[in-house]
């Protein structure tokens, strides 16, 4: 049994966890969230003190490491947030350091799609691999990877940027680059999609069932497209097709360049997987290299809402296991 605590750190909120981990299991065992202090100083003496507290409450001794997960860029090694984009004023911050001061044992600090990759490796759709991609497509698209039985972040904690990859020469943005594999597979692109298209359709003349007025366009999203497209629209059906073939095209990528065993694939690929996986195994069955493809299954995420929870446990788990744990 391992007791681990987690930090999630969000632009507008911070979640602290503890679990306990048994064999290929994990509980939650406690929760506490809370908004992001406006000082980085104060938001990292916060989450001893929680995790602290938590632990207190459950009548715990200590733990055995801690987890923080955090979006990019970051620098795993040194435990430094460097100012991600909904946390611009952390730069250079070492969220590590005062952890290990605090509670004398192993910290990790890993980027968000890293830590959702280790939770569904270590519990989830991954359980098993050794060689095994995570793709985020939420709100954005990233990738974690788990290669040889170990998460690999790169020389600069930049492998796994999948969504920059253009897919091509122009389309929705996404990761300030139009045409990537953001742009055409993620919640933001997706929407950002799917309201040029209903503007177009307005000014000719032909409403959408996701959008019937030009003053509902900044309220289109992924979801209500799906729901659309669930209900036989045919510019929703439209956009699902261009972002499911634009899945495949990018599957076809990673299967020929890394060989995994599972490609596991998040949040809106779950939620709208009769709508896209058509399309993407289509794509990817003419694209990829044939032996390639054998060796690998694409499945949908199993955490579901959860992962959020676990992905900093996850983190914890990886750093206790690398401490000779």
């Amino acid at each position: 049994m391992t007791i681990l605590g987690g930090v999630d750190i969000g632009g507008t909120k911070c979640a602290l966890v503890v679990g306990r981990a048994t064999g290929d299991r994990v509980d939650v065992l406690g929760k506490r969230s809370y908004p992001t202090p406006e000082s980085p100083e104060a938001a990292v003496r916060s989450f001893a003190k929680g995790l602290e507290s938590l632990r207190g409450e459950l009548g715990l001794t200590g733990f055995d490491a801690v987890g923080v997960s955090c979006g990019s860029p970051l620098d795993s090694r040194r435990g430094w947030i460097l100012s991600p984009p909904n946390l611009p004023h952390w730069d250079r911050v070492d969220a590590v350091a005062p952890l290990k001061a605090a509670f004398r044992s192993p910290v990790g600090l890993q980027n968000d799609a890293n830590a959702c990759a280790l939770a569904e490796w270590k519990w989830g759709a991954g359980r098993g691999c050794r060689n095994m991609i995570f793709l985020t497509f939420g709100t954005g698209m990233g990738a974690g990877l788990i290669l040889d039985g170990k998460l690999y972040s790169g020389t600069s904690d930049m492998a796994g940027e999948v969504g920059h990859v253009r897919l091509e020469p122009d389309g929705p943005v996404g990761y300030g680059k139009a045409g990537s594999f953001e742009g055409f597979c993620s919640g933001g692109g997706i929407a950002a999609f799917a309201r040029s298209v209903a503007e177009a359709s307005l000014r000719e003349g032909r409403p959408t069932a996701f959008c019937s007025s030009l003053e509902q366009l900044p309220q289109i999203s992924a979801r209500s497209v799906g729901e659309a497209a669930r209900a036989g629209d045919p510019a929703a059906l439209d956009i699902y097709r261009v972002a499911g073939r634009k899945l495949g095209q990018a599957l076809a990528l990673l299967v020929d360049i890394l060989n995994p065993e599972r490609i596991v694939i998040g949040s809106i690929y779950g939620r709208q997987r009769e709508l896209l996986e058509p399309y993407a195994l289509e794509v990817l069955e003419r694209e990829a290299l044939p032996g390639a493809l054998r060796a690998c299954e694409i499945v949908p995420a199993e955490l579901g809402e959860s992962v959020g929870d676990l992905a900093s446990l996850s983190v914890a788990m990886d750093a206790f296991m690398h401490t000779g744990g």
